[in-house]
């Protein structure tokens, strides 16, 4: 009798130790679509581009903060079908020191310190990494623009010369 009772004990604690382990907070859904047919992406050869934010004075910088003028670049879509009206895009890349809203310089010899570059929509608005941007509008059957701006800023109140170069992917994503 003690021998069942021990083995009834055992197995009862075995139990509740396996509904625990099963215990969860919460529950996150991905929700998406596969589309037949997007846009085209039309921004040079291999799907590359290179923006010129130039020669800038680290003078410009009178410290963390600061920025320098902001450069104008545009992502091209065109062949859009008449189901998709709009588009989001994020920017993916290397974060400067942890601030989704700043990439980071390619490190290389010589790379310039204490600035970072700043990626904004088309009312300027800061576009932090890994965040989509507000909806572009888009037509079918015309070339559309999607307007963004790249400036330098700086991450602190010292900035060194040297190259300040950056890379960034990007995702479409149609609505």
């Amino acid at each position: 009798m003690k021998t069942g009772l021990s083995l009834t004990a055992v197995g009862m604690m075995l139990l509740a130790g396996s509904v625990s382990a099963q215990a969860y907070d919460g529950t996150v859904n991905f929700e998406g679509e596969i589309v037949d047919a997007a846009c085209t992406v039309d921004i040079g050869a291999g799907n590359k581009m290179t923006v010129d934010l130039g020669k800038v004075n680290k003078s410009t910088f009178t410290g963390a903060g600061s920025t320098a003028s902001a450069t104008k670049f545009s992502l091209k879509l065109k062949d859009c079908p008449d189901t998709i009206t709009s588009a989001t895009v994020k920017f993916d890349g290397t974060a400067y020191s942890g601030d989704d809203s700043v990439l980071a310089l390619t490190e290389e010899s010589g790379v310039a310190t204490g600035v970072g570059i700043q990626l904004s929509d088309r009312t300027q608005a800061v576009l932090p990494l890994f965040t989509p941007s507000s909806a572009y509008p888009l037509q079918a059957n015309v070339e559309n623009d999607l307007p963004f701006y790249a400036r330098y800023i700086a991450m602190s109140d010292t900035v060194t010369a040297g190259p300040a170069n950056a890379v960034a992917t990007f995702t479409m994503n149609y609505n």
